[in-house]
């Protein structure tokens, strides 16, 4: 049976990308699969790999159609988190398609893939599930 995996950041540097998300997110680095162009990057409380790291000679798309996004329960907690993300080594994103009064900030992590910090309490479904 087919299964879904991982997602998979294309990076430059591995120790780069394993001490910026180990530090972003609680993820710890695992020997599983691990080479010179891998690394597994695990839930650190335990419960499954979380990312994965391959080492790419490919340029970061500036409008990836995929990405992270990195969820936060307010507005205050959503400027923290890019305030602390920034200081680990991501960088603001000068991002032409916010729509007007955005739920999210673009960044880039230190390889520049670009990924999303969302404040689900101001998403459009105010944090709450879509009705089915």
């Amino acid at each position: 049976m087919l299964r879904l995996g991982i997602p998979v950041v294309g990076v430059t540097d591995i120790p780069r990308a394993v001490a910026f998300w180990t530090a972003a997110l609680p993820l710890v680095a695992v020997e599983e699969w691990r080479s010179e162009t891998w690394r597994t990057l695990e839930f650190a409380d335990g419960s499954g790999r979380a990312l994965g790291l391959l080492l790419s000679d490919s340029p970061p798309e500036p409008r990836p159609r995929l990405h992270l996004d990195l969820f936060t329960d307010s507005a205050e907690e959503q400027r923290a988190e890019v305030r602390r993300l920034i200081g680990l080594g991501a960088r603001a994103v000068e991002w032409d398609l916010y729509p007007p009064d955005p739920d999210f900030v673009v960044l880039a992590d230190p390889d520049g893939n670009v990924f999303c910090v969302v404040d689900l309490s101001h998403a459009p479904s105010g944090g709450a599930r879509p009705a089915p």
